[in-house]
C-alpha cells in the first residue's frame, strides 16, 4: 500500500469521476435490458439502480468499508435513476437494443475494474487481492441485472469474453499500482484496454474455451 498512501487530488478526483461514468453506463445497461424484457417503469428503475450499484456494493462489503458507498453517495443511485429515466423516454426497438446494451456494458465493465482495483488498493489489499475485487466490482453489477432480468448471466458462460476483459483490465491496474506506476493516463489506458478487448470480442465472436461433450458410442 505503500505506493498508494495519497494518490494525490487529480487522481482522486478521476477516480470519482470514473465512478461516476460507470454508473452512468451500468444504469444504462441496466435499463436497456429492462427494455428488451419488458419490464415497466419499476423494473428498470430497479435494474439501473442493481447494475450501477451491485459490484460496488460487494467491493465495499469485503473490504469492510460499511455502509457501502452506494448507500452513503446518493449521487450514485441518482445518476442511475437519470440512465434508468433517459432509456425509459428514448430507446431503440426492443430487437435493436443488443448493441447499444452490450457497449454500455463494456463502458461500465473497463471503468470498474480499474476504480474498483484502485478503492480495494486504497484499503490495504494486496495487489492481487485488489485485482479480484476489480473484477467483482466490474462484473458484480451484470450478475445481478441477469439473475433479476431471468437471464444467464454472462459472467458464468462468458460469451464473447466478459470476464477475461475484465480480469486483464483489473491486473494491468493492480500492477500499476504496485510498482507505482499509477496516474490518471495510465489506469485510463487499462481501463480503455478492457473496454476495447469486450467489444473486438463482440465483434469477432471471441469466446472463452468451453469443455466439449463426450461423444456417446453406439453399443456393439
Amino acid at each position: 500500500m505503500s505506493n498508494l498512501v495519497e494518490l494525490g487530488t487529480a487522481v482522486d478526483a478521476a477516480q470519482q469521476v470514473g465512478n461516476v461514468v460507470g454508473v452512468f453506463a451500468f444504469g444504462v445497461s441496466g435499463a436497456l435490458l429492462a427494455v428488451r424484457r419488458g419490464f415497466d417503469v419499476v423494473g428498470i428503475a430497479v435494474l439501473s439502480i442493481c447494475t450501477a450499484t451491485g459490484g460496488g456494493i460487494m467491493r465495499d462489503l469485503v473490504i469492510g468499508r460499511t455502509p457501502p458507498a452506494a448507500f452513503v453517495q446518493l449521487s450514485y443511485a441518482a445518476t442511475a435513476l437519470l440512465a434508468g429515466a433517459l432509456i425509459f423516454f428514448w430507446h431503440p426497438p426492443r430487437r435493436l437494443v443488443r448493441t447499444p446494451l452490450n457497449v454500455a456494458d463494456a463502458v461500465g465493465l473497463g471503468i470498474f475494474c480499474v476504480t474498483g482495483t484502485v478503492t480495494a488498493f486504497q484499503h490495504g489489499l494486496s495487489a492481487t487481492s485488489a485485482a479480484a475485487l476489480g473484477v467483482v466490482t466490474a462484473v458484480g453489477g451484470g450478475v445481478v441485472r441477469d439473475v433479476l432480468a431471468g437471464v444467464t448471466p454472462s459472467v458464468l458462460s462468458d460469451g464473447e469474453l466478459y470476464a477475461v476483459p475484465a480480469l486483464l483490465g483489473s491486473v494491468a491496474t493492480a500492477l500499476l499500482l504496485h510498482y507505482g506506476q499509477y496516474t490518471f493516463w495510465t489506469g485510463a489506458l487499462a481501463g480503455a484496454g478492457a473496454v476495447g478487448l469486450r467489444l473486438l470480442a463482440l465483434w469477432r465472436h471471441w469466446r472463452a474455451p468451453v469443455a466439449r461433450p463426450h461423444r456417446r458410442r453406439d453399443a456393439v
